[in-house]
């Protein structure tokens, strides 16, 4: 069972920036998608940024040009660079995998703290 690892989160002050990773322990066979989600305290989870099989992406309508979402295949890795980040963005962040089998994949969640 592959699973994936993330690192990355922290404690930042407003206008930082943090770079989270979600690495995979091995391979993972008819990606349709992957992305981060994130949930803040008494909010539902919702959806961050997503990166479809054939390179294209997807953003909140919130983070749209402050995250870029990317990968490493070599290194079985995706990534979420935040920049200017805000109180807001406070939240557990997770990372998912979608496949065209209808697997889902989720790492264990890193917590994200913006200080105002």
């Amino acid at each position: 069972q592959v699973q994936l690892v993330e690192s990355g989160g922290g404690l930042v002050q407003a206008g930082g920036s943090l770079r989270l990773s979600c690495a995979a322990s091995g391979s993972i066979s008819g990606i349709f998608h992957m992305g981060w989600y994130r949930q803040a305290p008494g909010n539902p989870r919702e959806m961050v940024a997503r990166l479809w099989s054939g390179g294209s992406t997807s953003y909140a309508d919130s983070v749209r040009g402050r995250f870029t979402i990317s990968r490493d295949n070599a290194k079985n890795t995706m990534y979420l660079q935040m920049n200017s980040l805000k109180p807001e963005d406070t939240a557990v962040y997770w990372c998912n995998v979608q496949t065209t089998f209808g697997a889902a994949y989720w790492g264990q969640g890193t917590q994200v703290t913006v200080s105002s």
